[in-house]
């Protein structure tokens, strides 16, 4: 049988809830030293596994707060889960807030070397690839500007234009398949539909079953950090709607 491009084995993330309201650094500080500060445990994900084979295109479901998001960020390499092991295989292009690791005060032409770094990419490879990210993104103009002066659209546009100047065997999606105006999410949705079709393998995040039952063949269902249904994907949506009804 052909290797998985995605492996999830027993995953699980717990987080620290600090129970204490605390105004200042130092005195966070002094509690730390002093091992004073009370914790809760909280377990976003408890005991995942799945896998997804070469080409395949499965959909995460599940209300906010159900991991969604934990999982993507664990399998993108974002975050280190506390238990279990997560292998990909292939060059993964991770859409996931986009332009989050961007330094507010560097150009967009710095960071798109930045960003372009903390995703993987070779200096030289981002280089090669500087002028298709630039006229993708349409801020040629705005691009010796500080990134602080871009708005949040200018920010994504950016951001998605360095995410998928790669191509992919995996790619990662969380939420929205597009970003910007009108016209550049066009132009970015069929971008993604034009990786889709080059038989991908995909994880896609997403409340809307519609576009899951469009887009994906199986599905996982997330319910308070664990997995409540996975299988075809009609069959998991067709729980998650009920779900939502019932609400």
């Amino acid at each position: 049988m052909e290797q998985p491009a995605i492996l999830v084995e027993d995953v699980s993330m717990m987080f620290h809830m600090n129970n204490e309201k605390i105004d200042n650094l130092k005195e966070y500080v002094i509690r730390v030293l002093k091992r004073k500060m009370q914790y809760t445990e909280f377990w976003a994900l408890r005991n995942v596994s799945f896998a997804v084979q070469p080409g395949e295109r499965l959909g995460v479901l599940g209300f906010n707060g159900a991991g969604k998001s934990t999982l993507l960020k664990i399998i993108a390499g974002v975050m280190k889960p506390t238990k279990g092991k997560v292998e990909i295989r292939g060059v993964v292009a991770p859409l996931l807030e986009l332009g989050a690791g961007f330094d507010m005060n560097y150009s967009g032409r710095e960071n798109i070397f930045l960003y372009g770094a903390t995703m993987g990419f070779s200096r030289s490879y981002v280089r090669q690839r500087y002028d298709e990210i630039i006229a993708f993104s349409e801020l040629k103009d705005f691009i010796d500007a500080p990134v602080k002066n871009y708005s949040s659209g200018m920010r994504a546009r950016l951001g998605f234009s360095i995410a998928t100047a790669v191509e992919p065997e995996v790619l990662i999606v969380d939420e929205v398949l597009s970003v910007g105006d009108a016209k550049f999410k066009a132009k970015s949705e069929a971008k993604i539909k034009g990786m889709f079709d080059q038989g991908v393998t995909v994880l896609f995040v997403s409340h809307n079953t519609a576009q899951v039952r469009s887009l994906c063949n199986k599905a996982i269902l997330l319910e308070k950090g664990g997995i409540l249904a996975q299988g075809e994907v009609n069959q998991v949506c067709d729980i998650y709607d009920g779900m939502v009804k019932r609400k």
